[in-house]
C-alpha cells in the first residue's frame, strides 16, 4: 500500500514541472507571435497616430497662413479622434503633394491655445477641414470622414476665383470632449 501512495505522489509530482513547461512554451509563444506581428504590421497599428502627433510640428502657424496670399488647408484635429486617426494618411498625402502652393495649418482641438480658432469656425465635430482661396476667404468646410477624390478636387480648385461656399457633413464624426487641460508648449502648433 506504501509503495502505491508514494508512486501516485510521485507521478503527481512529475507531471507539474511538465505542466510548468508546457505553460511557459505557451506563453513564449505567444509573445513572440505578438511581437512579430506589432513589427510586421507597425505602420498599420502606429503610422496614424504617429501623423497625427508630427501634424502640430508640420503646421504652418496660422497667423501667417492667412496673410501671406497662398490658399489654406486647416484642419482641427486630436489625437484621441479615430476618424482623425483614419484620415491621417490621406491628409499628409495632401500635404506633400499641395505644400508648395497651399498652407497646411494643422490644430490640435485639445490645445487652449486654438480655442478663439474653434470658435471662430464653430468647430463642434472633428476632423474639420475649413479650406480658405488666397484672400483668406472660407471656401469650403468639411466635417467628418470624407471623400478622398471630393477634398483632392477641393483642394485643387482653391486657386479659381468666385467659388459659392461650400460645406459637407459626413455622419462619421468625433464630438469635440471638453479640455482635459493639457499643457501647451510655446514650440508647440499641435
Amino acid at each position: 500500500m506504501f509503495s502505491v501512495s508514494n508512486s501516485l505522489i510521485m507521478q503527481s509530482e512529475s507531471k507539474e514541472p511538465f505542466l510548468k513547461t508546457n505553460l511557459k512554451t505557451i506563453l513564449i509563444l505567444f509573445i513572440s507571435i505578438v511581437f512579430v506581428s506589432l513589427v510586421l504590421f507597425k505602420d498599420l497599428f502606429f503610422k496614424s497616430t504617429y501623423l497625427l502627433k508630427s501634424f502640430g510640428e508640420l503646421s504652418v502657424d496660422p497667423e501667417i497662413a492667412f496673410t501671406n496670399n497662398k490658399p489654406t488647408f486647416l484642419e482641427f484635429y486630436a489625437e484621441w479622434c479615430e476618424v482623425c486617426k483614419e484620415m491621417a494618411p490621406q491628409v499628409s498625402a495632401f500635404k506633400n503633394e499641395f505644400e508648395k502652393d497651399i498652407n497646411f495649418v494643422f490644430l490640435n482641438v485639445d490645445n487652449q491655445k486654438w480655442g478663439n480658432y474653434i470658435e471662430k469656425f464653430d468647430v463642434n465635430g472633428i476632423p474639420q477641414v475649413n479650406l480658405f482661396d488666397q484672400k483668406g476667404n472660407l471656401i469650403s468646410t468639411f466635417i467628418g470622414k470624407q471623400d478622398e477624390i471630393k477634398l483632392r478636387d477641393s483642394i485643387k480648385n482653391l486657386e479659381n476665383e468666385e467659388q459659392p461656399y461650400e460645406e459637407l457633413i459626413n455622419a462619421e464624426f468625433s464630438i469635440i470632449q471638453e479640455n482635459r487641460n493639457i499643457e501647451v508648449s510655446p514650440r508647440s502648433h499641435g
